[in-house]
């Protein structure tokens, strides 16, 4: 397939995949990522984000046949999608493939919702869908190496234009060709800026819904003929050199096609013990180990040491790091994350409640936690981190963490998933309620795709 563009040799992958030739394990994850996402869109129905994103989208939504997480009314497709997207990616509890630094089941997993439902498909073609795009998703942040990033994107912002538009074409059934259009076509409408960062806007949680309903979108376009790029990708002023820029030169372009559909990246995403930007787990890991250590003795400063890379998006500016405003700064506060976990030895989402930002010692303690670079980092294969406390008593005590929980061999494992899904899914319902969505994931590949969209309706 060396004459073939890379969107091209997606489109192939896309079209020809079935679960029965996906790795069981590769499947198995998928369905507790699925699950950890939908524990997450069942909490976050009760947060004023969630409430707000509702009502937003409801006033504009064209009645139809596709359910949205706690919601009374079917909408139509694109709707669903845009909202059970932010509801799933909204409190930034979401996995995330390390190496390509994306979350990959919000990219593609609302495109697969609302379109298995609307179609009355299998569950395992709910996964078999969802999974050729989230493998795209992170295929294509693996390529550009955290370049994203680099110049102000949300990387999974950007890629869930392309994950959705796989994730449809494979649904409603499109050719080799249709797909590779519907990822052209999709090409036009990839974004997702980070400045949220500077007021801990909800923008962020916007942009896998919008990429949603892009690649749905993009999908019918293509379905009905409409003609897009076959180089949406590498070509003159194609995604790479359009957003990179003076980065384009780094981009990895086999990483798009090797190995694709017997190499599954999927299988290598992490799930998130903590609520807050991966990019601090190690910090958090190492900041709770050492809370037992300190013994209530006065802590006189502290050291943390994370990723070069990563540091302009959870320790600068620093003056704005160390007094988070809202729940979304903290999640990005490296400083507040890091005090809290020294002081408690715990960090949840009840530790970003508006009584817990107003905690005068955690504030206090935030202003003397220094970031720096950390010259031990695993980044990007693991988000390693390192504290280094001092003490009132003269003791300074020190803990790095290569691995961070939830990554390699720390993955979760399923009880520890499922403990995590029952305890975000209590915020909004009752136990019996959970255990109906919980029983429909674990039992996708063997039930209609609308027995689980029935366990989530309100």
């Amino acid at each position: 397939m060396a004459d073939l563009s890379p969107a091209q040799v997606i489109g192939r992958f896309s079209a020809d995949v079935q679960l029965a030739n996906v790795p069981e394990p590769v499947v198995t994850r998928a369905k507790l990522h699925i699950l950890d996402a939908l524990g997450l869109g069942l909490a976050a129905t009760v947060e004023e984000f969630g409430v707000t994103s509702r009502a937003g989208i409801a006033a504009m939504a064209a009645p139809g046949p596709c359910s949205t997480i706690l919601g009374a009314e079917g909408w139509a497709a694109r709707d669903a999608a845009l909202l059970n997207a932010i509801l799933v990616h909204g409190l930034d509890f979401d996995d995330t493939h390390l190496a390509s630094i994306i979350h990959p089941t919000c990219t593609a997993l609302p495109a697969a919702l609302a379109l298995a439902e609307e179609r009355d498909l299998s569950g395992a073609e709910l996964l078999a869908g969802f999974l050729a795009g989230a493998e795209l998703g992170i295929r294509i942040g693996g390529a550009v190496r955290g370049g994203f990033h680099h110049v102000g994107y949300h990387a999974s912002g950007v890629v869930s234009h392309f994950a959705s538009a796989v994730t449809a074409g494979r649904l409603l059934g499109l050719t080799a060709e249709q797909i590779t259009a519907a990822q052209g076509i999709v090409g036009s409408t990839a974004s997702g800026i980070q400045v949220f960062l500077e007021e801990g806007a909800w923008t962020k949680r916007f942009h896998p819904g919008w990429g949603a309903v892009a690649g749905i979108t993009a999908a019918h376009l293509a379905q009905a003929g409409f003609k897009g790029p076959t180089r949406p990708y590498e070509g003159k002023f194609g995604l790479f050199d359009t957003h990179l820029q003076g980065h384009a030169g780094d981009v990895d372009l086999d990483e798009l096609t090797d190995g694709l559909g017997r190499d599954w990246r999927f299988g290598e995403t992490a799930l998130k013990p903590y609520p807050v930007c991966h990019f601090i787990h190690g910090c958090a890991d190492a900041a709770i180990a050492l809370h037992g250590e300190i013994g209530g003795v006065e802590i006189v400063g502290v050291d943390a040491f994370l990723a070069q890379p990563t540091l302009h998006i959870v320790c600068e500016p620093a003056e704005a790091k160390e007094r988070p405003g809202n729940d979304y700064e903290a999640k990005f506060s490296a400083q507040f994350v890091t005090a809290w976990c020294l002081l408690y030895g715990r960090f949840g989402l009840p530790d970003l409640l508006p009584a817990a930002l107003a905690d005068e010692r955690a504030r206090d303690l935030a202003t003397r936690v220094k970031c720096h670079a950390d010259p031990d980092t695993a980044f990007p294969t693991t988000f390693s981190g390192g504290v280094r406390v001092t003490l009132a008593d003269g003791r300074v005590l020190h803990r790095h963490v290569k691995v961070n929980s939830g990554a390699g061999e720390k993955a979760m494992t399923e009880a520890q998933v499922v403990a995590k899904f029952d305890a975000c899914a209590s915020l909004a319902v009752d136990a019996a309620r959970a255990a109906r969505v919980r029983d429909a994931v674990l039992a996708l590949e063997t039930i209609p795709a609308r027995d689980l969209a029935a366990a989530l309706r309100g």
